[in-house]
């Protein structure tokens, strides 16, 4: 979708007032959609959201508003713009990734929360249980965490030379802890040597280029977090100034450039949050609905960049691979 276009149906979320089931009012339900990252970066999911919402029949400007509020990576806006949303108030707040999630808790008990996040909700203590969530929050866990094992096992089948990994991660990411743990515990499995970096700025981000040429790592492994992803195209540059085969959370970094991607459906989750979204305001309790995870996870090659690398893709990976960009 074009930038345009995309900016027109944020700015053409309009106030109507017919009546829904929620609030058995005569007041159009709003929508507080809150993002940890940017709008730009994330047209193409805010359209599936939207697409999710349709599939219960809400749509903007009939018998819906939203309103948005984007962080553009600063996780310390968070909190503020939570609390906007609430104050309005916001029929339903949805979230997206686990430092919303947690914003969104702190500010509201009673407000009913949608969430697509990465990492573990029982184990953050967002929702007590994934049958059972209880309180007024339920959503889309897309487990990403699990998945850094599997994205250590890929850079090592994609690059075997590469003995010594840099993995990147957010320390303000509520998840870091947990992405740490599973990442060392892979390495050591997998016979890697394995130095980690937190970078949670984008002075920070720009400081990486003279670690790696001290540390000479062989390859570049990006941690679940929506500032990294924001900060995608700056890191894809960075691994090809040097070289580094390099495999990230999203497709939309291997489509910037990237080696490699190993993830869930993204769009799909936003898809699942917004048909959430729309079952709770068609009447249905959060505490009601359970908590799912993505069932279908993606691998993505880019072809170029691996020539570009001198690396073979092994035809075992080809054949399982989602896409294969060229």
């Amino acid at each position: 979708m074009r930038r345009r276009a995309f900016l027109g149906v944020l700015s053409g979320v309009v106030v109507a007032r017919p009546r829904i089931a929620i609030a058995q009012s005569a007041v159009t339900p709003e929508i507080g959609f809150l993002h940890s990252a940017s709008a730009l970066a994330n047209q193409r999911r805010v359209v599936a959201f939207l697409d999710g919402l349709g599939r219960t029949g809400h749509v903007v400007g009939r018998n819906l508003s939203i309103e948005y509020r984007w962080a553009e990576g600063d996780f310390n806006r968070l909190p503020a713009l939570a609390q906007e949303l609430v104050r309005r108030p916001v029929t339903v707040l949805v979230t997206f990734a686990p430092p919303t999630v947690v914003a969104a808790k702190s500010a509201t008990s009673t407000i009913p929360i949608v969430f697509f996040m990465g990492g573990d909700p029982v184990k953050l203590g967002i929702v007590q249980s994934f049958s059972r969530p209880g309180g007024n929050i339920t959503g889309v866990a897309a487990m990403t965490i699990a998945l850094i094992s599997k994205r250590l096992e890929l850079i090592r089948t994609l690059a075997p030379q590469a003995d010594t990994i840099v993995f990147i991660f957010n320390p303000t990411n509520p998840t870091a802890d947990e992405q740490l743990q599973s990442a060392r515990t892979a390495a050591q499995s997998l016979g890697q040597n394995l130095f980690t970096v937190g970078i949670s700025s984008e002075g920070e981000v720009a400081a990486l280029s003279d670690l790696i040429l001290n540390r000479k790592p062989k390859a570049l492994v990006v941690g679940a977090d929506s500032f990294l992803i924001s900060q995608r195209n700056r890191l894809v540059a960075l691994a090809a100034q040097h070289s580094l085969p390099a495999i990230y959370e999203t497709r939309d970094s291997v489509a910037a450039g990237g080696l490699a991607s190993y993830a869930p459906d993204f769009d799909e989750g936003y898809r699942q949050a917004g048909i959430y979204a729309g079952r709770i305001l068609k009447g249905e309790r959060p505490a009601d609905i359970p908590v799912v995870q993505p069932t279908k996870f993606e691998l993505t090659i880019n072809l170029s960049t691996a020539k570009a690398l001198g690396l073979s893709i092994p035809a075992t990976v080809l054949a399982v691979a989602d896409e294969v960009i060229e």
